[in-house]
């Protein structure tokens, strides 16, 4: 379940009062009239079935009250109530596949920004990478996977494009473009340091690298492991399965080539500097259509889920003979699309 919290003018309190009450998938609303300040209005709250959430959001932003007052959304970790089994078994589907897509944009947005905090996981991630592929360390390899960040605004890009959000674009693809230069100069100009210091190793290949090749070799196989971890990625965004986020991560190849590329451009291999951008690029390609692809499915099964709620709503309209839909425009026609 998820509990809203809605504060807005009296006027559109009273729609979306309606609206709520109407949905067999909305549980335990409260309406307390004039409790809100600043903004000042009525206050809402109710519980909603996950898998109508998105589409009742959609019908409150329809009456402008994103604009007005506020809607405010949290997450229900338990709830005993016969009533709210009763609102989930209303609401086809299951919990654990329903998409809330003003979550998703929101979580995206935030793992967009061209932040220090990402810049700095961006660079540790490379160098601890460029260590595991100069001595052939896999489980440095796998944790510099995991401490990457650079899913977060893959991720907020193809979400960006689905939904239409030319803003969201343009934030994830500037963290991308700057993360990853930024990273691999700086792994570069490290490498330099630790030749002149004795550190690294005189030559790349002084160490055997069986189990760390991959990360310079592309091949099919790396387009279809990208393909299915970026689906992957973006179910468990999209989903209430975020724990498998993690296998996903793992899964990916890009911040391990990025680093590679810094680190044999330091030695001077431009053969393993260039295998390792290529690595990188298929990566970033097939996890970007991936992403994209799954997210216009998930869309449009949302479409189709809110197109029959407004029929229903439009049906309701006409059966109670509502007195407020009749200037000819139904409560259906006036939700946002």
């Amino acid at each position: 379940m998820i509990h809203l919290r809605v504060v807005a003018p009296e006027r559109s309190a009273h729609r979306a009062l309606e609206l709520l009450e109407a949905s067999p998938a909305v549980v335990n609303i409260v309406h307390l009239h004039g409790a809100a300040r600043k903004p000042d209005g009525d206050v809402i709250v109710c519980d909603v079935a996950r898998e109508e959430a998105s589409v009742i959001l959609g019908d409150l932003r329809g009456f402008g009250i994103h604009h007005d007052g506020s809607i405010a959304m949290e997450m229900i970790d338990t709830a005993m109530s016969d009533a709210a089994r009763g609102a989930e078994k209303a609401a086809a589907g299951l919990p654990s596949d329903a998409v809330v897509w003003e979550e998703v944009e929101e979580r995206t947005s935030e793992s967009a920004e061209l932040s220090l905090s990402f810049l700095a996981f961006m660079i540790i991630s490379m160098l601890i990478a460029a260590v595991g592929v100069a001595l052939g360390q896999p489980v440095l390899v796998i944790g510099a996977m995991v401490v990457g960040p650079e899913f977060g605004p893959i991720a907020a890009f193809c979400v960006a494009l689905v939904a239409r959000r030319p803003q969201l674009a343009r934030r994830s693809i500037v963290a991308l473009v700057v993360g990853f230069p930024a990273g691999i100069v700086v792994v570069y100009l490290a490498t330099l340091l630790a030749q002149a210091t004795g550190l690294a190793p005189a030559e790349l290949t002084e160490h055997p690298r069986p189990l760390t090749a991959f990360v310079s070799h592309p091949d099919a196989t790396s387009v279809l492991v990208a393909y299915l971890a970026g689906t992957a990625g973006i179910l468990s965004l999209t989903s209430a399965k975020s724990g498998a986020l993690i296998g996903v991560l793992i899964s990916v190849t890009t911040i391990p080539a990025a680093g590679n590329v810094g680190l044999a451009s330091a030695y001077g291999d431009w053969s393993e500097a260039g295998r390792a951008g290529l690595q990188l690029a298929i990566n970033l390609v097939t996890i970007f259509v991936a992403g994209i692809v799954t997210l216009y499915l998930q869309r449009l099964a949302y479409l189709v889920r809110r197109r029959r709620h407004r029929e229903d709503l439009e049906r309701q309209a006409a059966a109670t003979g509502d007195e407020h839909e009749r200037d000819g425009e139904t409560l259906g026609a006036r939700l946002s699309p």
